[in-house]
């Protein structure tokens, strides 16, 4: 899974104020690439995901996502913006913007990256160290799970308590993820807060 993200991945200045070209810019990231195939394909795709549910959480982190057969393989790209992006959630806009694309038809890879990344979002120290960090490396080992935050909080890590591994130790990820593993991801996929594992 140490492939789902890279350093290219990342931008931790998204100048973008809106969710479209927030969205836009962080897909232009994976055409450029070679993980979508097709720009705006991918883009309609992600657009009609979110028109059935916004995908803001509280706590300032945004999640579109989508399966469409314009992606060629699970990727995840990272955004962080100063001034905050309104994604839908009640308690007002998203500064972490998580951007993910499954191949049409990965529903497993889908459900598995959305509760891999719903667990580590229930540790404060990790959206700390995202909002902290300074390169776009560092960024996307966090997020891969390559790399812990210096100093773990003892409420963070009583919230990620009985998740599980971390995006990247999730090598053999059942069809039929633990209970824990599908609410988390169901709560993202319906853009209410992860409340527990």
């Amino acid at each position: 899974m140490s492939t789902l993200i890279s350093a290219e991945l990342v931008d931790l200045d998204l100048s973008a104020t809106t969710r479209e070209d927030a969205t836009r810019a962080l897909a232009e990231r994976m055409a450029a690439r070679g993980r979508v195939t097709d720009l705006d394909g991918f883009l309609a795709d992600v657009a009609a995901r979110e028109a059935q549910m916004p995908t803001g959480l509280e706590g300032g982190i945004g999640i579109p996502h989508c399966r469409s057969v314009h992606v060629t393989e699970p990727t995840l790209a990272f955004g962080r913006s100063a001034g905050g992006i309104d994604f839908g959630a009640s308690d007002g806009p998203a500064d972490l913007i998580f951007l993910i694309a499954a191949p049409a038809g990965g529903d497993r890879d889908h459900l598995s990256i959305l509760a891999s990344l719903a667990r580590e979002l229930m540790r404060e120290e990790f959206t700390t160290a995202l909002r902290e960090v300074t390169d776009p490396g560092r960024a996307a080992a966090l997020i891969a799970g390559e790399s812990a935050p210096a100093e773990p909080s003892e409420g963070g890590a009583a919230g990620a308590a009985g998740a599980g591994a971390t995006m990247a130790g999730e090598e053999d990820v059942p069809a039929t993820p633990p209970a824990g593993d599908a609410q988390a991801a169901d709560a993202t996929d319906t853009g209410t807060a992860p409340t527990g594992p």
